[in-house]
């Protein structure tokens, strides 16, 4: 029996979907972060365009870095990843108007505590390693 049209657009919303519930999770742990390192005007909608912003620019930038250093292996992914990092920063620290060390600490915190999360909801059992992969 073929897929109809509903079913396929069953699909798609399902997609967008996940996709929103994602990028709440996300903003909601940046913006824990940043209310915990202190920065003034942190919002849950700022957190969630700051993560949409961070991960799309950083992308793009660590695809042109390890594009340009794509001669030498060993330099071009490490660099990639520490440029993905320092635009990923950046977009915080553009957001939240604030200075680099917060915009750092509140994406280290935003790592930290989605980190304790994911075990406490391991340890409980209520997610499998597979779904941490």
């Amino acid at each position: 029996m073929p897929a109809g049209p509903m079913f396929i657009f069953g699909l798609g919303m399902i997609a967008v979907f996940g996709f929103l519930l994602a990028l709440f999770i996300a903003g909601f742990f940046l913006y824990l972060g940043a209310n915990l390192v202190g920065i003034k005007n942190a919002g849950l909608l700022k957190s969630m365009i700051a993560v949409i912003g961070g991960g799309i620019l950083g992308s793009v930038v660590a695809s042109i870095v390890g594009a340009l250093f794509h001669v030498v292996p060993s330099m071009g992914m490490p660099l990639a990843g520490i440029a993905f990092i320092l635009t990923y920063i950046w977009v915080i620290k553009a957001i939240f108007d604030t200075d680099w060390l917060r915009a750092f600490l509140a994406w280290l915190m935003a790592i930290i505590i989605e980190a304790v999360v994911m075990g406490i909801l391991l340890a409980l059992g209520l997610v499998t390693m597979g779904a941490l992969l």
